[in-house]
């Protein structure tokens, strides 16, 4: 399995997860962590059980949301899966978390002032709403994040309707051409809500076939990777 790992600072561990290490076959070879596809059931949750083993957690806590491209975050409560919204946080130890990603960018924050950590599924909607600003205040403050792999403005072309709003909200540098660089908006957003610390990945689901799903390369049929975390005390 390869995992790209962060490191959050002592007494967290966090993941941003690719394609590769589970049992999926097809267009969902093969670490696919998302069961809103056409893969099966009992695929999913092997792979959900192998990447907590990786990380060390209990797979039977695993929480995570129903995503809508909100910006609705959730306290995280074991085991409970499905609640619709696209952030989900805790400060309990061993409460292993997990937001799912397919282009859209997966965003790990920590807070400042007290052990506590938050997964945001970051994509355009939820950017423009405010999902980076209600994680951060779920936390109460944030000292550090990461910003990891997600469709980069090499490939992401929108249009005006997207692009207006972006340029009025983030300003001109965050298009290309047609083209929105979707990693600097997000940390833009963090930096506007004082995280000082951010680590980006810049790595292109779109670009990387062999390591990652992508929801625009592969017309929707395709996986989901992800992000998971825990606060290990």
């Amino acid at each position: 399995m390869k995992l790209i790992g962060w490191d959050a600072g002592p007494g967290y561990e966090v993941a941003f997860s690719t394609r590769e290490g589970g049992v999926s076959e097809g267009p969902f070879e093969s670490l696919n962590l998302g069961k809103l596809t056409r893969d099966t059931e009992e695929n999913v949750e092997e792979n959900r059980r192998r990447l907590c083993a990786a990380l060390g957690v209990d797979a039977g806590q695993l929480t995570f949301n129903r995503q809508r491209h909100s910006a609705v975050v959730h306290r995280a409560v074991g085991g409970r899966r499905g609640t619709d919204g696209d952030g989900i946080w805790t400060d309990e130890p061993g409460v292993p978390m997990l937001a799912f990603t397919a282009d859209c960018v997966p965003v790990a924050v920590v807070g400042a002032e007290r052990p506590a950590l938050a997964l945001l599924h970051v994509g355009w909607r939820g950017l423009l709403d405010g999902i980076v600003q209600e994680g951060v205040r779920a936390l109460g403050s944030a000292g550090r994040a990461a910003v990891g792999p997600g469709i980069g403005p090499c490939c992401y072309e929108v249009g005006d309707e997207v692009a207006g709003p972006f340029r009025e909200r983030f300003g001109d540098d965050v298009l290309v051409g047609r083209n929105l660089d979707l990693w600097a908006a997000t940390e833009r957003a963090l930096r506007d809500v004082g995280v000082g610390e951010i680590d980006r990945f810049d790595l292109c689901t779109s670009c990387n076939e062999g390591l990652f799903f992508s929801h625009r390369r592969d017309d929707g049929v395709t996986g989901r990777q992800g992000v998971i975390g825990v606060v290990v005390g």
